[in-house]
């Protein structure tokens, strides 16, 4: 391999013209250019109240409260941070809540779904609960919050 490629040319410069400045001028030419009250629309609308069955409204927290009161008999972590809840929806007082368990064959895979229906029916503002088993996709400790991992001695 030959030294001529790999040469780097070296040009010496005496002086580098200044940047040009910016002038107050060229600010009020592209503020003229922009209408003045362009947030006004935006700043005037208010935010939609929430109806409470959305994540953030106070139903949907009360069912995620009561979700959190039910404990896998076998790990000492509720089951909304163990991840078993996979979906929480809430239409006209009527929730349903889709959960998998840890395993098909775990001990409580026939109470366990009436346990959440039960308790989530329970609270105040909703008529009806529904609860769907899935199995797709399976249960994984990955699916944990941090707060259950830390009880695990996980993180």
């Amino acid at each position: 391999m030959s030294d001529e490629g790999s040469r780097i040319e070296i040009e010496e410069v005496g002086a580098v013209a200044p940047p040009p400045k910016a002038r107050v001028e060229d600010a009020v030419e592209a503020a003229a250019e922009r209408p003045r009250d362009y947030l006004s629309g935006f700043l005037a609308e208010k935010p939609v109240p929430l109806s409470g069955g959305e994540p953030g409204g106070a139903l949907y927290e009360g069912v995620i409260d009561a979700l959190k009161e039910i404990f896998d008999p076998e790990i000492p972590v509720n089951i909304y941070d163990l991840g078993l809840i996979y979906g929480v929806d809430i239409a006209d007082s009527h929730a349903v809540v889709t959960m998998t368990l840890t395993t098909p064959h775990c001990p409580v895979a026939e109470s366990m779904p009436g346990e959440v229906e039960l308790r989530v029916g329970a609270v105040p503002g909703i008529g009806s609960a529904e609860v769907n088993l899935v199995w797709d996709p399976p249960w994984d400790p990955q699916k944990m919050s941090d707060e259950a991992k830390l009880e695990l001695g996980m993180l």
